[in-house]
């Protein structure tokens, strides 16, 4: 028996080192990278799995950075948010013009969702994930969803009764990663009140965690007052935030906050157009701070800084008129048809996501529809996925093998 045991050993050893032998290893180290960056994060999560030694190429930490720079360039991944009916998950699409699973949406493993069921995504960032908890904004994770790779992160300072706005970045110059909490709050004794059924917290405190590091540091307080939802757009190494519109200034005011030297700054808006309004988001189109103004009747104004941080290269580049896709007619008769646009909970019902390589606009409707809309043409474009949830919150997602490396 013992003979049996060791002769199929033998012989799984043998069949191992033999398909570790692909004749891939003959081709040189800095080729056989180039070709795997070029392949979609999917067909590199099937690759790795075919044998030790594709494993080892896939766990090549140049492999990761050059297939980031890739996908800079080519279409990203969606990570979808699924908070209904009750529990959590997180559901991803390939957009990828090479990918044969594009119309497919996958479900993602969470490994830690036992500790924490309900969470919100608070950011993206070269490949990495960061989400927090919904119930008590205590617990945070910055996890990789291809590698399974995940850290939590450190509990900070907490208050009573407080609302929570976060960030989550990386300065190409610095190379940290940084989780930006800020936190509105009010002690027991001081003084607070409502303004049109809100409760105004008049305190605030600043607090960042530098990934790698051991603890939060806080950065003391902040007179601004941003809408409560995280940043949305990085550029530049700068997170940016809209402030909350003040009862005599109903401007809402566009502010960075620098990664590396950790400072809020406001940046330029034109003196002229729709980002004098109130109600816009800012968001990246290749790599340049946008802006979506939401307008009367539907339409939509997409503001382009073409020079980061210059005024004057502020310009109008898109204007999209209302449109319904296909399964939302259905709820025509609930929704007011010029409050199409809106929604009470975040101010809109329409969110730019990412320019296509193709260069249409990726949109995503009432938190149920992705739509692709031709700006040549003026055409949209219901984009239809097997297995997509009803409803969900999509996050642009660069795939990656992407990990922190930290001090052990």
């Amino acid at each position: 028996m013992d003979d049996e045991r060791q002769a199929k050993r033998r012989k799984t050893k043998l069949e191992d080192d033999q398909q570790q032998t692909t004749g891939m290893e003959n081709l040189p180290h800095e080729i056989i990278v180039d070709i795997l960056s070029r392949l979609p994060i999917t067909s590199l999560v099937q690759f790795k799995f075919v044998c030790r030694g594709w494993r080892a190429l896939a766990q090549d930490p140049l492999l990761a950075d050059m297939h980031l720079s890739w996908k800079s360039e080519s279409n990203p991944c969606l990570i979808l948010h699924c908070d209904f009916p009750i529990r959590n998950h997180l559901y991803f699409v390939d957009l990828s013009a090479h990918n044969p699973d594009k119309d497919k949406v996958k479900r993602l493993y969470l490994p830690f969702q036992a500790s924490m069921p309900e969470f919100d995504v608070i950011g993206s960032c070269n490949g990495l994930l960061c989400l927090s908890d919904s119930l008590y904004n205590d617990s945070l994770y910055v996890y990789n969803p291809f590698t399974m790779d995940y850290m939590e992160l450190p509990k900070s300072r907490k208050y009573p009764d407080q609302e929570v706005v976060f960030g989550f970045g990386f300065h190409p110059k610095t190379k940290e990663y940084k989780v930006i909490k800020i936190v509105y709050y009010r002690n027991s004794s001081s003084v607070s009140y409502s303004r049109a059924r809100r409760t105004i917290y008049p305190q605030s405190d600043v607090q960042i965690f530098t990934l790698g590091s051991s603890a939060w540091r806080s950065l003391g307080k902040t007179s601004y007052q941003f809408v409560r939802r995280p940043s949305e757009a990085l550029v530049c190494g700068r997170l940016h935030f809209v402030s909350r519109p003040r009862k005599y200034h109903p401007a809402r005011r566009l502010v960075s906050f620098d990664i590396a030297d950790e400072q809020f700054r406001e940046v330029p808006k034109p003196d002229c157009g729709g980002l004098n309004r109130c109600n816009f988001h800012p968001s990246v189109l290749k790599g340049c701070l946008a802006a979506a103004v939401y307008g009367n009747y539907g339409k939509l104004e997409i503001w382009v800084m073409k020079d980061y941080n210059v005024k004057e290269s502020w310009i109008k580049q898109f204007t999209i008129g209302a449109y319904m896709p296909k399964c939302l007619k259905q709820c025509l008769n609930r929704d007011r048809p010029l409050k199409i646009w809106k929604n009470g909970s975040n101010g809109k019902v329409v969110r730019v996501l990412c320019s296509l390589e193709n260069s249409e606009i990726l949109l995503e409707y009432k938190n149920r529809v992705l739509v692709s809309y031709d700006p040549e043409k003026g055409k949209f474009r219901d984009l239809v996925f097997l297995g997509i949830p009803n409803w969900f919150q999509s996050v642009v997602h660069a795939g990656s093998f992407n990990w922190i490396n930290t001090p052990t």
